[in-house]
């Protein structure tokens, strides 16, 4: 057995298969010792794993030993091949294939190369090192310009980086392709909570003309970016709710709309989210 195909059984399944394809894309191959075409797909399998490098980690598991895993998955013949990226399984086939066909299975499953360059990126962002992330996240968009979660990590790379237009350059490359999915709306988001020129204010500068003018409205706002990117958010919520119940149509709907930005950055699950919808809800109608 090479260094890219493994056994995996009911004990170790979720850490070898759900934890390892967290880091590296795991190919499950249900079969069995009777099983005629198992004897013909296992090896195909086996021989990609190899050609293919470590790119992706074949889990060979035996169906007869394993039963509960069998049942867990729901698999009533084999051989049964599914793949795990990220903790999830996303795609299976049934049945022996031909190489060309598993080929395009797995092309069509495993990281593109983009993708691997955003991964790598990720890493180096979490260490702080901010300038190697940028270098792979630009080779990542020259490979893939349409890739909308790399262009999200770079929008947002160049924002921790300082780099604000261009950070917007990029944002003006996803938007066009913008899919409904969160990763992209919370790069644009953080756009949008970036202040439109002028010095950097201070919170507490802002803080002083709000409590000596209450409708102060153009100094809500300020404060409610300021406090967003300080990530205090239900203090930045709170702000652009004051401003919406005071002038609805102030700085042209500029309280809801960054409201719908924060929103879109914390993910529908939060429960500042769930809060402050209905609040917005409430004031609007």
């Amino acid at each position: 057995m090479s260094d890219f195909t493994i056994t995996a059984t009911d004990a170790d399944f979720d850490a070898v298969v759900i934890e390892g394809s967290r880091q590296t894309p795991v190919i499950v191959d249900f079969w069995a010792p009777w099983c005629g075409p198992c004897r013909t797909l296992t090896p195909i399998l086996e021989k990609l794993a190899e050609n293919y490098q470590g790119k992706f980690v074949l889990a060979k598991i035996n169906a007869d030993e394993n039963p509960a895993l069998s049942q867990r998955f729901n698999v009533r013949s084999i051989p049964s091949v599914m793949a795990f990226v990220d903790g999830e399984a996303v795609d299976q086939f049934l049945g022996a294939q031909p190489e060309s066909a598993v080929r395009a299975f797995l092309d069509r499953v495993l990281p593109t190369a983009g993708e691997v360059l955003r991964r790598e990126a990720a890493q180096l962002r979490a260490e702080g090192k901010l300038d190697a992330a940028l270098n792979l996240l630009n080779e990542g968009v020259q490979s893939e310009p349409n890739n909308e979660d790399v262009l999200a990590d770079l929008v947002e790379t160049l924002l921790d980086l300082g780099q604000v237009e261009q950070a917007r350059q990029a944002g003006g490359r996803l938007a066009p392709i913008r899919t409904p999915r969160h990763r992209a709306a919370q790069a644009l988001a953080r756009l949008e909570l970036i202040d439109d020129g002028g010095p950097a204010a201070d919170a507490s500068v802002l803080e002083a003309r709000i409590h000596a003018q209450p409708d102060d409205l153009a100094s809500r706002v300020a404060l409610a970016k300021v406090y967003a990117r300080e990530h205090a958010y239900e203090q930045a919520l709170e702000q652009l709710l004051a401003t919406l119940k005071h002038d609805r149509t102030f700085g042209g709907d500029i309280a809801r709309k960054t409201m719908l930005a924060l929103f879109e950055l914390l993910g529908s699950d939060d429960p500042l989210v769930r809060k402050y919808r209905k609040e917005l809800a409430a004031a609007l109608y």
